[in-house]
């Protein structure tokens, strides 16, 4: 059960807006996945290049969080977030307008520029509102939060995209409500002068991020996004081929990926890695993912296809999670935030990365690229194994 104390209570409208900002950049690519084969169809997009559709946000939100959360500590954050909330809105509903490849791309470079401004300074706010356990205990409930929208908005983009795919891009306005309340219940807190990091520490950093254990958690974390990024790009086109599926059909199915990592997240994958090991644990969420890949080209009843895709989801949430966490084990507390944004840099690189290699495999290979995200997944298995040890100190 959730607890806060009585003080966290008081900063409960502050949260929720927060938490409702983040819920934005979570949902940045799911909201228009489900209508993907009908921009492809409807603006003649080649195939080799349409999955960047989906994911250049992910490149623009790596580039962009960085840069802008330096920028919020500098000039203060509720002058990047609220801006920035009203730029995802904007930015978001415009790609409904866009008559060919290019504008459209840009629309969602844009948009994930915008993102990256809303992660960045929701997660400063946060960081100052709260303290210790506590803000573990917060960041877990909006996780949690996180997943149930995550299960809601495909199905509700499905469902709006079904009367037209235009109207898919419309739900981006909610923006505009999120940065209203933001402006009503968020007050600037007193800035204090930033330091720079001293070359020691700057030092620390570059060497620790060349260790072994550290390398493998950032390639898996990078390699864990372009896996899921073959279902959300490549998934919807292949079940409209093969069983018809239209996009509030294809909203379910993704939608289903994030019950599993609902689930597997109540149930606790942490509770998980402590009984199994977290490489093992993060290995078998691999396997999961792998096995449920292979089997995307060979189920056409509904009822396979949404097992396969809970499965999937599930092994999603067992390595994401377990991940992030050995990532922050592994490194020393004056460094740990620094290495925690690098490591979500390089998983939005990775979702940007998927469909850039694999669009090729999709375009002359089709169902292939199911096998090669199964293979890749695999040898990530293999790889976190190697660093066992390391993980387990």
């Amino acid at each position: 059960m959730f607890h806060v104390s009585s003080a966290s209570r008081k900063q409960m409208p502050k949260l929720l807006v927060l938490i409702a900002g983040g819920c934005l950049t979570s949902i940045t690519g799911s909201i228009v996945s489900p209508v993907f084969p009908e921009v492809v169809e409807q603006l003649h997009i080649d195939p080799r290049w349409a999955g960047m559709l989906v994911s250049m946000h992910c490149l623009t939100i790596a580039m962009f969080a960085p840069v802008l959360g330096i920028l919020a500590d500098r000039i203060g954050k509720l002058k990047i977030l609220i801006p920035s909330l009203i730029s995802y809105a904007v930015f978001g509903v415009a790609g409904a307008f866009m008559p060919s490849f290019l504008p459209l791309l840009l629309t969602r470079a844009l948009l994930g520029a915008a993102s990256g401004g809303i992660a960045a300074a929701s997660i400063g706010i946060i960081g100052n509102m709260y303290d210790g356990d506590e803000r573990g205990r917060i960041l877990g409930y909006a996780s949690s939060i996180f997943a149930i929208v995550g299960i809601f908005f495909p199905i509700l983009g499905g469902w709006v995209g079904s009367v037209h795919w235009q109207y898919a891009f419309c739900l981006y306005a909610a923006g505009l409500p999120v940065a209203f309340f933001a402006t009503l219940f968020l007050h600037e807190e007193p800035r204090r002068k930033s330091s720079q990091v001293l070359p020691k520490q700057r030092e620390k950093l570059l060497q620790t991020l060349q260790t072994p254990s550290n390398l493998t958690l950032l390639l898996a974390l990078s390699l864990t996004s372009a896996i899921f990024y073959v279902v959300i790009i490549y998934a919807p086109s292949h079940f409209k081929a093969t069983i018809g599926a239209d996009t509030a059909l294809n909203g379910m199915i993704l939608a289903s990926r994030a019950i599993g990592a609902a689930i597997i997240s109540a149930l606790g994958a942490s509770r998980l890695a402590k009984n199994l090991g977290v490489a093992q644990a993060i290995s078998l969420g691999f396997v999961l993912m792998a096995v449920t890949l292979i089997t995307i080209p060979h189920v056409e009843e509904i009822y396979l296809i949404f097992t396969t895709a809970v499965v999937f989801g599930m092994g999603f949430g067992i390595v994401m999670p377990n991940l992030y966490n050995s990532l922050a084990q592994l490194n020393q507390p004056e460094i740990r935030s620094s290495v925690l944004a690098i490591g979500n840099g390089v998983s939005y690189l990775g979702q940007f990365l998927s469909p850039v290699f694999l669009g090729i495999v999709w375009k002359y290979g089709g169902i292939a690229v199911f096998y090669v995200g199964a293979a890749v997944s695999i040898m990530t298995a293999i790889l976190t194994l190697k660093q066992e040890k390391a993980l387990r100190n």
